[in-house]
């Protein structure tokens, strides 16, 4: 790994919405291998799914335990 590489902030985001739509698109071709005669809408229902149950993103994408939101006044 080149150490010496720095993306500015902006080029970060940039290859972290590329890196989310890729992963999204593997979840679709994996469910159409799986699933060869499923009709167009199920692959997209199977990354929602994906999306509300990412493993180790269960509760969330931070460390912490899970707090009802909006929090209680």
């Amino acid at each position: 790994m080149d150490d010496t590489r720095t993306e500015t902030p902006a080029e970060q985001l940039r290859i972290a919405f590329e890196l989310f739509a890729l992963a999204e698109e593997m979840v679709r071709q994996s469910f159409r291998r799986r699933n060869p005669e499923a009709s167009d809408a199920e692959p997209e229902e199977a990354v929602e799914a994906w999306l509300a149950r990412r493993p180790g993103a269960e509760h969330g994408n931070c460390p912490g335990r899970p707090v009802p939101w909006p929090r209680p006044r």
